[in-house]
């Protein structure tokens, strides 16, 4: 019944009770047809998300500071950019793939290229749908984006005995969430022994905000990265 006739009939013609459909014929698609329809199907489910597990797939995917949920936070982003453009560091950039398919210029927190200020709400102010809850300031500064992590295999006085305190002096915290032991290497000219200040991350205190990793020295990937403190907790127990 694909009544093509009703278009092309040059005379009036009108459709009644007496069509009936086709008979029934056997579809055969060749490799071309078949090969388009299995794209589609895969690129339904890849864009739509259907049967799509939105679990964090990377402990690098750090969201806005109070976007704790990564379903909630995926079902009411709307991909606006507005936080991105507010972000003053620059940090906010959009997800490509770490967010999966589902999580697409979804916007995610890059703290080699900027952190998030420590007195700053601007994306909690001007998302519109309600994905990043908007914070007070006391609420930002307790807000859990992740959690520091040091390389001691990059990390320059733990892998070279070299100082370098810089993570520790830019920790905006008012209690330091990266505090310094010591580690003795050797006698000096005058006998007194010479101690490297090493960096340790106390867990508790540290809301992920990525100064750290920002600051580092260390060219390439930073000495100390910023994990999201779910995935560290599992990861770690």
């Amino acid at each position: 019944m694909c009544l093509d006739c009703l278009v092309a009939c040059p005379e009036s013609m009108t459709v009644g009770a007496a069509l009936r459909p086709a008979p029934w014929q056997a579809y055969d698609p060749g490799r071309r047809e078949f090969l388009a329809a299995a794209a589609t199907g895969v690129g339904a489910v890849l864009l739509l998300g259907a049967g799509v597990s939105t679990k964090l797939p990377a402990p690098g995917l750090l969201r806005p500071p109070g976007a704790d949920d990564e379903g909630a936070f995926l079902a009411a982003c709307v991909r606006c950019g507005e936080c991105q453009q507010v972000c003053p560091t620059a940090g906010l950039q959009p997800a490509l793939t770490e967010a999966g398919w589902t999580g697409f210029w979804s916007p995610v927190l890059r703290p080699r290229l900027g952190y998030c200020s420590y007195d700053c709400t601007a994306c909690s102010r001007v998302c519109p749908s309600g994905a990043i809850p908007h914070l007070t300031l006391d609420e930002k500064h307790k807000a859990v984006i992740g959690k520091a992590v040091i390389d001691r295999d990059r990390c320059l006085p733990w892998s070279q005995d070299q100082t370098c305190i810089v993570c520790q002096e830019v920790c905006p915290l008012p209690k330091k969430a990266i505090v310094l032991g010591k580690k003795a290497l050797r006698k000096n000219a005058a006998g007194f022994t010479d101690y490297l200040q090493l960096p340790k991350v106390v867990v508790d205190r540290c809301t992920g905000c990525g100064i750290c990793e920002y600051e580092c020295p260390i060219s390439g990937r930073a000495a100390i990265t910023v994990e999201h403190w779910s995935e560290l907790a599992s990861a770690t127990g």
